[in-house]
């Protein structure tokens, strides 16, 4: 390897390390970004913005971060027990999900108003159903006999790029509720600007990951 392909390797590396490490920072800087205007507690719809910010925004970003090779916390475990973790906090993040839905559901049926009128509301109901589907589907690569009859490389490959779509699914449920009276309410000017960047930095870096490790696995086969 030339120094010039090891400067250029080194690069990458940091760049990646950067991004993802960023990444960590702005999904936990949001959902307390979040938590403050909602204050969870305070009233019913209130655990309906907290619970889906930290659902799509928190644990889904954190379990995709666990297999990347530059800036995940869990780096040195291995491939099984990373999947594991990953599964975990899917679970964790269907969970806040269905809450967060049932409160929203529950808060509109309290006040007697129509339920998934808006685009926001109709692509959050979505992104739960998926994301929920999306955990099941990936129980085979945890618990091997379950995937008879089936390539667990394809599974793999499936379940990446499933997830992928999921993700972006969960950013735009995000990105759509920034645009709610609720949130434009409370929030304007910089600080909506920022609200839109967090959301938006994540998806771009999971993407990044997830297409690159697809494309070097695709470049190692051929």
């Amino acid at each position: 390897m030339t120094q010039t392909a090891q400067s250029e390797h080194w690069i990458y590396g940091f760049t990646r390390f950067l991004f993802g490490s960023l990444t960590h920072v702005i999904s936990a800087v949001f959902t307390l970004f979040i938590a403050v205007l909602a204050r969870p507690g305070s009233s019913l719809f209130s655990w309906h913005p907290f619970l889906m910010t930290l659902a799509f925004s928190f644990l889904m970003t954190e379990a995709v971060l666990l297999f990347s090779p530059h800036s995940s916390p869990v780096r040195k475990l291995p491939h099984k027990t990373k999947g594991r973790l990953h599964w975990m906090l899917q679970c964790m993040c269907v969970t806040c999900a269905g809450l967060g839905l049932g409160a929203i559901c529950y808060n509109k049926y309290l006040n007697d108003k129509p339920h998934f009128t808006s685009w926001h509301g109709l692509v959050g109901l979505i992104t739960v159903i998926v994301v929920g589907v999306q955990s099941l589907a990936g129980l085979p690569l945890i618990y091997i006999k379950l995937a008879k009859g089936w390539s667990l490389a394809k599974l793999k490959r499936y379940h990446a790029v499933t997830g992928l779509l999921t993700y972006l699914l969960g950013s735009g449920s995000l990105l759509l509720g920034l645009w709610s009276a609720w949130f434009t309410g409370l929030v304007n000017g910089l600080a909506w600007y920022f609200a839109v960047f967090c959301p938006s930095l994540s998806a771009l870096v999971i993407m990044s990951q997830v297409t690159s490790a697809y494309l070097a696995r695709k470049q190692m086969k051929s």
